[in-house]
């Protein structure tokens, strides 16, 4: 055991199967993409490569099995992503009281909750990156903001340089892996994907469906309570020269 740590806060599986681009930075276009990341990143899995990794399982009888029943091949490095992100969207978890609030259940959440979802939608301006409709029951835009995180403890200059520098000496999707979750570098956010300056700071919008139990919040984890977060969006966010409006 390497006990190394990331600098990114791992989010929720639930409901994945709805989304359409994975991680905080949106550098992962599929679910099977995403799956195979972590078993090469350095501060996570940590294989060396991709047939080391299938070392561990393709001479299982067990696995040979399953992966012939499954895909009709050998084990393979690109099947057993696809297996992880089939077994991922099988966490489907749409039922909450709010759900049957909204499906016209008035007794489903409290007073003080139905002060809550008018603040939401009205004053808090909640809803500007985090809507909630039938037709989008995660709570998220799917879009990216710089919404003021830790950014008091960057130079988001300096490390958007160094960024740049690192990608070009080796553009390779696994080298943004490894930059994204195990450097500094991991604060540029979307940047480190699109190399954009307007994406500097900038993370996805998570999704809220059964936010109670998965803290801690934002993308470092930096935030340990809801009670965290409202303090932090009530005083504006960190100011920097990125920050979403």
């Amino acid at each position: 055991i390497r006990k190394q740590f990331g600098k990114r806060n791992a989010q929720t599986t639930f409901n994945v199967a709805l989304l359409h681009i994975f991680f905080w930075d949106g550098r992962s276009p599929s679910l099977e993409h995403q799956a195979r990341q972590p078993i090469l990143n350095p501060v996570e899995m940590g294989m060396p490569d991709e047939e080391t990794a299938l070392g561990a399982i393709k001479d299982d009888p067990e696995y040979q099995k399953m992966f012939k029943e499954a895909y009709g091949r050998d084990v393979n490095y690109e099947d057993v992503g696809r297996a992880i992100a089939a077994f991922e969207r099988t966490f489907v978890f749409l039922d909450s009281p709010f759900r049957r609030y909204l499906r016209g259940d008035d007794d489903a959440i409290s007073a003080d909750a139905k002060a809550g979802w008018v603040l939401f939608n009205g004053k808090a301006r909640c809803v500007s990156c985090h809507h909630m409709n039938p037709s989008n029951p995660l709570g998220t835009d799917n879009r990216f903001h710089n919404v003021g995180v830790s950014a008091r403890h960057q130079n988001f200059e300096k490390l958007a340089v160094d960024a740049l520098k690192a990608l070009k000496d080796d553009p390779s999707e696994q080298k943004l892996d490894e930059l994204a979750v195990g450097t500094d570098l991991s604060e540029l956010g979307r940047f480190m994907v699109t190399q954009n300056r307007a994406d500097i700071g900038s993370f996805r919008t998570p999704q809220l469906l059964n936010i109670g139990i998965t803290q801690p919040y934002m993308h470092d984890g930096s935030m340990a309570t809801l009670w965290d977060v409202m303090d932090h969006y009530n005083k504006g966010g960190e100011v920097n020269p990125f920050l979403d409006g």
